[in-house]
């Protein structure tokens, strides 16, 4: 018997029971050490697999229903559960979810009754950010169209070829870009009919805000919008590719969905108020931030353009609590001169991607306690990561329970060839852990490629078929990447013709065949170069002169300025005599690349652009070293 007061039931001897107890106690204790020492990271996958999988089950029992919900439906839900509550915050001016909701279906009344439009039909959208570019938007998503979002950076040629590529029916323009497409208006494509959102438009142009003053705000029929396929087209966001101009990606319902997920997987809530300094026409801004905002009912701070001086103001003003980023943005906010309070704020979460790890470690250390979630996702691509631990550096894990959803693999890459190495039986390999490879990612049916609108050769040429077996299909991020023994992945570089400068994909070919047609110009070989302390690369074209024909370097930067973007304009020029070619014709990068843009290693001559003058001038050594200590900037 236990004696009186012992706790113990009758009969058990506490001897008996005290090891018993002991020895679970440690077995606890060791099997915890044991995970924390192989598997560090467990139970953040295994949060991470739990919320793929809540949505996963939310989308399947609404596909068992009939219902097919879209970015759209989910908008409604929100304007009918919290009409009243902000959406949209734009200059001091609250929008709420049913003010969005009410001029959408202006728009909508508008195209449905005077302009021929149908569901299917695609429509083409130049605008800042703005209200209107999400009312315009969503209006014209509410009779079904599927809508082209054009990079308000791409002018003249450019802008041509983006509005051919997407064959819109209409294209809408904010009142900011109207000038813009005067220049262009005469070489649009026969049949587009043009609406501006400005009162006073040139002949040839509709006035699409004066016909919204008196438009009726009634609710659009759900039939004119309601879908069959999740992976009918929604969008068109264009994105620079690998090589040559612009292309369109087609963005389904699917993929629209998926991305607006982004913000809750990261613990965002309906409760934040989200800053989006980062333009509606990338995917990051529209996918991840619009649609990140409608799936928890948040509001979202917009801004017309990105300020250093003003980002902090702001987020104290309208009490915000997460911001979208690219690197660049947060090394332009570190770059800033210090100010008093600067940790005096609400934020708590940045998400986005490109953020360099010294850049991350000094962003935190200068303004305080903000959690950095990092990404990695093309606009095209089938395969997306999520660092969900915080690890510096990182785009996200390669986890077990990921491997359950993705084939992806990291594989060799020959960067003279610029192709995929493979063995002599003609298969590609896996690189080491630690090593860079070119990240693919297997197209299945589960995670398929949309491929491009109207640009059926670039669709293909992000395809790798018979990599580890006859028939695989894989797509070709054209990036690459590292995984290290803890699975982490990190950016290392992008393939092929296109670099990234100040957030941007710069296409060289297209660069280099605005430059090439100038009169006195042979070819242009354009190409990106590090330089210290920037994100990135900056542009760099190495030219050679038709026979005869001297160097006019005023003209040259006339020509760069007038028809690109300030992101893609070469800031150093390179006098050759001859170009180097690839056994394939293509013209020879790598060993340029090596040599960047230093006048001490580089015996051609060099020439840097110079903003003041409006001219490039000789790169002196002076010059350099002025770039290279950061007193001149890029």
């Amino acid at each position: 018997m236990a004696e009186p007061g012992s706790g113990l039931p009758s009969g058990l001897a506490a001897p008996t029971f005290l090891p018993w107890l002991t020895g679970l106690v440690a077995g606890m204790v060791f099997l915890s050490f044991l995970q924390k020492l192989l598997y560090p990271y467990f139970w953040s996958d295994l949060w991470y697999l739990l919320k793929v999988v809540r949505c996963g089950l939310w989308t399947g029992k609404h596909r068992q229903k009939g219902e097919l919900v879209t970015v759209l439906d989910k908008f409604l839900i929100q304007a009918k559960k919290r009409p009243q509550k902000p959406f949209i915050i734009y200059e001091g001016d609250i929008h709420t979810y049913e003010d969005v909701d009410r001029r959408s279906n202006k728009v909508a009344h508008v195209f449905l009754n005077h302009s021929p439009l149908k569901r299917g039909d695609t429509v083409a959208l130049l605008m800042s950010n703005e209200p209107d570019f999400i009312h315009v938007w969503f209006g014209l998503a509410k009779l079904g169209c599927v809508v082209a979002f054009l990079n308000s950076n791409v002018r003249s040629v450019s802008l041509l070829h983006c509005i051919r590529s997407c064959e819109p029916r209409v294209l809408v323009v904010g009142a900011d870009f109207l000038e813009t497409i005067e220049d262009i208006l005469p070489s649009l494509p026969e049949g587009i009919s043009v609406w501006a959102m400005k009162d006073s438009v040139p002949q040839g142009i509709t006035s699409l805000k004066e016909k919204l003053s008196t438009a009726t705000d009634c609710r659009v029929p759900r039939s004119h919008h309601a879908i069959s396929n999740t992976k009918s087209p929604y969008l068109y966001i264009f994105t620079s590719g690998t090589t040559g101009l612009p292309k369109a990606a087609m963005i389904c319902h699917l993929v629209a969905i998926n991305s607006s997920i982004g913000l809750w997987a990261f613990g965002c809530t309906s409760d934040d108020i989200i800053y989006m300094t980062l333009p509606l026409y990338h995917s990051a801004a529209s996918l991840l931030g619009i649609g990140g905002c409608i799936e928890l009912g948040a509001t979202c701070v917009l801004r017309k353009k990105f300020s250093a001086s003003q980002f902090w103001n702001d987020c104290r003003k309208y009490n915000v609590t997460v911001f979208q980023y690219i690197g660049e943005l947060c090394r332009y906010l570190c770059k800033q001169p210090k100010r008093e309070g600067e940790k005096d704020h609400r934020v708590r979460l940045a998400i986005g991607n490109g953020a360099r790890s010294d850049v991350w470690r000094e962003f935190l250390d200068r303004f305080g306690n903000i959690k950095i979630c990092e990404f990695y996702g093309a606009t095209e691509g089938n395969i997306s990561f999520m660092n969900h631990t915080g690890k510096i550096g990182s785009v996200g894990r390669a986890n077990f329970f990921h491997k359950l959803f993705f084939t992806f693999h990291l594989i060799k890459y020959d960067f003279q060839k610029d192709e995929p190495i493979r063995d002599e039986q003609g298969w590609c390999c896996d690189v080491k852990k630690g090593e860079p490879g070119l990240l693919i990612s297997q197209v299945n049916e589960k995670n398929p490629f949309f491929g491009y609108a109207g640009n059926k050769t670039q669709t293909e040429k992000k395809l790798l078929c018979d990599v580890f077996k006859k028939g695989d299909v894989y797509f070709n991020t054209g990036d690459l990447m590292v995984q290290d023994q803890e699975n982490f992945l990190y950016f290392w570089d992008r393939i092929g013709d296109t670099f990234r400068w100040k957030g941007e994909n710069v296409a060289t070919t297209e660069v280099g065949a605005i430059i090439g047609m100038l009169d006195f110009i042979q070819e242009a070989n354009v190409y990106g170069v590090v330089v210290p302390g920037y994100e990135g690369k900056a542009g760099m074209a190495s030219i050679t002169l038709k026979p005869n024909k001297s160097l006019d370097l005023e003209k040259v930067y006339e020509q760069v300025v007038t028809f690109l973007p300030a992101y893609a304009r070469p800031q150093f020029l390179r006098m050759q005599e001859k170009m180097e070619a690839t056994g394939t014709f293509k013209l020879q990068k790598f060993k340029l690349v090596e040599e960047g843009f230093s006048p001490l290693k580089i015996s051609d001559s060099l020439y840097f652009m110079d903003n003041l003058k409006k001219s490039y001038v000789p790169l002196t050594k002076e010059i350099y070293d002025q770039i290279i200590l950061g007193k001149i900037k890029l």
